[in-house]
């Protein structure tokens, strides 16, 4: 008891030192610690004498261990795994990763002896404490702990061998297996931690010694965390219970996905099974399918270009295609445009594969291709519906490109995306499916081209560039000095250290002209439809990303990352 005086004595005399808390202050919640009860630490936090997190950090500083920020701590599920919940909220503890044969725990407390002896004995490893606020602690067992809905009745399997296997005796051992709720734990926490973060991809590579964790966030993939090679068994027979997929089947890819709510919000998830030397990969495409409201002026879309575009989707019809490869926002745009373009009076019909998003007032089709509800199928059938708008969520094939084409000439409105590289390649794509060329140039009106950069964050850096790179990249500077930005190298909490938050459009518009007509009816080369575009108006995908640079949106080394 005297010891834990002398304890609380000196820390008071810390945050006195450190003037964290006046004299007065702390007589204060001396008092109002003898008539609740409650710990003087408690006390001075409750009066908002000090914050939680400062006296946390001096109670470390006093007992000479490490005080962390969980939130920004890089956390190994597989030490989260060691301790169940009830526990870590009792002792107001959570394991955070292993340092050698030692687990590192972050305690609100660590002067508790008997927590420590708890840990130890039902871990099975040396505790090493680590400071942490209360509320911290808190936070954190509630996200990484976090059970979903259709978690009970599950039965996943924990390190089962195998190699010497056949596909019949592996469903039997999976069958037989428990169910493994620190596995559940795992793929619930890391797939809410991605949605939660932005990421439009999870995933799961198997390396020699270990399963890598990767988020794809604003289009780059980050590492974030890692298990042992020996939970991939565990780890795969989880996810493909979840996406219906054969657990038995271990050579041939699978595709499957499913839905779920994260924090509130239906989630889809288009799951991709593939085989590799190392065990099965798992990739899982992240789709929001709640409603939302997009603006063309959120993606990038200004002046100018939107001016270009708009003149365009506001005709009564004809054919708009948007080009790019995948994840390059192609659909996100088009949904941007039928947010614009919806209102009572117009017969708005989409056939897509999957429903990305679900926007209200629009007839939206999902393809069914083992029910025979293909996009031509579904192309034809809407037709006879009366509508005013199309949107073709992909020209795959011949058919479905020849009934788009047809319909942009008999009086609608079409839109739909093409995989080529650049706005004039459709022209050229669309002849090589077998589309006659005059009919591309009586149904297409405009054709756009885009990729996705990343904006830089608000934590930003002013810096000036060589005037030989500049000359070299042919960046158009005036008279007029730009500032040029570059992402911090630190970042911000915001970025989370990238530099980077969000991302923007970079796009060409290429409208039909008379001789862009003509060159298409004569089957001219793409480079030849290029140039007269070029000089009809047309700017290019990298000279939009330079308007975007002068504008402070992105950076040059973004550009160059994201445009040929």
């Amino acid at each position: 008891m005297a010891q834990a005086k002398k304890k609380a004595k000196s820390v008071t005399h810390l945050l006195i030192e450190d003037g964290l808390v006046t004299q007065e202050q702390l007589l204060e919640a001396l008092q109002q610690k003898k008539a609740t009860g409650k710990s003087l630490a408690r006390t001075l936090i409750e009066m908002g004498a000090v914050s939680e997190s400062k006296l946390t950090e001096v109670l470390a500083q006093h007992l000479g261990l490490e005080f962390v920020d969980i939130a920004s701590y890089r956390i190994d599920m597989t030490a989260v795994a060691l301790l169940d919940e009830k526990m870590a909220m009792r002792h107001l503890s959570i394991p955070l990763s292993f340092d050698d044969d030692s687990l590192v725990v972050a305690m609100a407390d660590p002067t508790n002896i008997f927590a420590l002896d708890d840990i130890r004995m039902t871990t099975g490893h040396q505790v090493k404490p680590v400071v942490a606020t209360k509320g911290d602690i808190e936070d954190a067992v509630r996200t990484y702990y976090r059970e979903s809905e259709d978690s009970s009745g599950i039965e996943t399997v924990n390190e089962i061998d195998s190699a010497d296997l056949d596909d019949q005796e592996l469903a039997d051992a999976i069958g037989a297996a428990t169910t493994d709720e620190p596995m559940v734990r795992f793929v619930n926490y890391i797939i809410n931690e991605g949605v939660t973060g932005g990421a439009s991809d999870i995933h799961f590579d198997p390396q020699e010694r270990e399963i890598v964790i990767r988020y794809r966030i604003d289009g780059v993939l980050h590492d974030v965390k890692s298990l042992p090679i020996k939970a991939l068994a565990a780890l795969t027979s989880r996810v493909k219970i979840m996406s219906d997929l054969n657990i038995a089947e271990r050579r041939i890819p699978q595709d499957g996905h499913y839905e779920k709510l994260v924090s509130g919000r239906p989630i889809d998830f288009r799951v991709a099974v593939l085989p590799t030397v190392f065990g099965e990969k798992i990739v899982l495409r992240v789709l929001d399918k709640s409603s939302i409201l997009l603006r063309l002026n959120d993606l990038g879309y200004d002046g100018e270009t939107l001016e270009r575009y708009e003149s365009s989707f506001r005709r009564p019809n004809g054919a708009i295609l948007v080009t790019g490869p995948t994840g390059s926002g192609k659909s996100t745009t088009l949904y941007a445009t039928l947010n614009v373009l919806n209102d009572e009076t117009k017969n708005i019909t989409t056939v897509e594969d999957p429903v990305e998003y679900r926007l209200p007032g629009i007839n939206q089709i999902q393809i069914n291709a083992k029910a025979g509800l293909t996009f031509s199928s579904a192309l034809r059938s809407i037709l006879r519906t009366s509508p005013d708008i199309i949107m073709v969520g992909e020209i795959r094939d011949l058919e479905t490109a020849q009934i788009a084409v047809e319909s942009a000439l008999t009086g609608h409105l079409v839109f739909s995306t093409l995989h080529t590289n650049d706005a004039p390649g459709a022209i050229t794509r669309l002849t090589e499916m077998g589309i006659e060329p005059f009919l591309t140039a009586s149904g297409i009106v405009c054709v756009l081209a885009q990729r996705l950069g990343r904006r830089l964050c608000t934590c930003k850096q002013p810096y000036e560039p060589e005037q030989e790179l500049l000359e070299r990249l042919e960046f158009p500077v005036e008279d007029g000095r730009t500032t040029f930005y570059r992402p911090n190298p630190s970042g911000c909490g915001r970025c989370g250290g990238t530099g980077y938050k969000g991302r923007i459009a970079l796009v060409e518009i290429m409208k039909m002209s008379p001789e862009i007509e003509q060159l298409t009816i004569e089957e001219a080369s793409t480079a030849e439809i290029k140039s007269v575009a070029v000089e009809q108006g047309m700017k290019s995908m990298r000279h939009d990303g330079w308007d975007k640079v002068k504008q402070g949106t992105t950076s040059i080394e973004e550009v160059l990352r994201v445009v040929i």
